[in-house]
């Protein structure tokens, strides 16, 4: 049974898991704390995707001194040969005497096994200790697993009365520096950065992850997001310039592939997917879908009221992401979504509040969604 020893040593393995949000996906970000004699002896956590997972980064950091000791993994250690071999063989290679885990890993190819395999070998195995606490890290990657399809997140930078712009378009910035740090923390750990064409054209983001925005320390992997744009028309143009970016940028696209505008955008370095829809719209859950076959574990949506609206209203948004300011912009003002008409009250988005804290001047909510498709 955990006890407080147990949970300071998975306390430590969840700060250490934190270190590779940014560059371990599509893979979870797990750590590991290896303890022999009320003494550490080896820590680590995964690398980014190729690269050695946390109890294999752990062990090499104890040598020897791994035989007797307690593993603590922030998941389940996994019993199947991926892009690398099985954590669990080389946890009882080492001889690790104990294995102390947060939460099964819903990967069908493990969920329950790698603890069997390990108990089998004589290992003790202790499982749910701060399993609570850890899942946030890999909601996305838990979501895939389960789903079949990534976690979405939407952004919206708001006024108090709930604005996203001026009725003329005009929105730089709402929102004070800090709160565009921490957007930028969001976009780094996201396996991809969502908008609509509509965006593209009317304010041609960048939509990367920025170190230096982020205030991402050197010692802490990042790779870029995918960026994608949902655009049935091909109304983006070849000179947006996140094209000119480092990173990916996948359009998504109810047009032909070999469509001028296509041929164009691919020249200009764009990847055209075509996706389900008809000449205006892309079926959205088919584009939900679509990122979940690309291994896509969490999605970043930054976009207007429209695709918002759309988002919500066909259960697709998992958790709301809203920072509001200290101002006020009036009724005329464009609001967060674009949804029909609600007879009743009934008939509404209900969410609960996950979180609410202030950064810099401004509030950031996390709101869950109640109303999601297949949760």
């Amino acid at each position: 049974m955990a006890d407080a020893i147990d949970v300071e040593h998975m306390a430590r393995a969840l700060q250490l898991a934190a270190n590779g949000l940014y560059d371990t996906a599509p893979n979870p970000a797990v750590g590991c704390v290896l303890v022999k004699d009320a003494r550490v002896v080896g820590t680590g956590w995964t690398a980014p995707a190729g690269g050695p997972h946390a109890e294999i980064v752990a062990l090499k950091a104890a040598g020897a001194a791994a035989r007797g000791a307690t593993a603590y993994v922030t998941l389940e250690p996994c019993c199947h040969t991926g892009r690398t071999g099985p954590c669990t063989k080389a946890l009882i290679a080492a001889g690790i005497s104990r294995v102390v885990f947060a939460g099964r890993d819903p990967n069908p190819r493990v969920n329950g096994g790698g603890a069997a395999e390990l108990e089998a070998a004589g290992v003790a195995v202790e499982g749910g200790v701060m399993e609570q606490e850890a899942e946030p890290l890999n909601r996305g990657f838990f979501t895939r697993m389960r789903r079949g399809v990534p976690y979405v997140r939407s952004k919206l930078a708001v006024s108090l009365d709930g604005r996203t712009a001026l009725a003329n378009g005009a929105s730089k910035w709402i929102t004070s520096a800090a709160a565009r740090s921490d957007v930028h923390r969001w976009r780094a750990r996201s396996s991809a950065v969502v908008t609509g064409s509509g965006t593209i054209v009317d304010d041609d983001p960048s939509l990367d992850a920025r170190r230096d925005e982020a205030q991402i320390p050197e010692a802490i992997g990042i790779k870029q997001p995918l960026r994608v744009v949902i655009d049935a028309r091909l109304k983006m143009p070849p000179s947006a310039k996140t094209l000119s970016l480092p990173g990916e940028v996948l359009v998504l696209t109810t047009r032909a592939l070999d469509d001028p505008k296509a041929e164009a955008l691919r020249a200009a370095g764009a990847r055209i997917d075509r996706i389900a829809g008809d000449a205006e719209h892309c079926d959205l859950r088919a584009v939900i879908e679509h990122l979940g076959t690309l291994d896509i574990n969490d999605v970043w949506v930054e976009a207007g009221a429209g695709l918002n609206g759309a988002l919500l209203e066909a259960g697709l948004v998992d958790e709301l992401i809203i920072y509001m300011a200290p101002r006020v912009f009036g009724s005329t003002a464009r609001g967060m979504f674009e949804l029909p008409a609600l007879e009743s009250l009934a008939d509404d988005y209900p969410v609960s509040f996950d979180d609410v804290r202030t950064i810099g001047a401004d509030l950031r909510i996390t709101a869950r969604v109640s109303r999601v498709a297949g949760a």
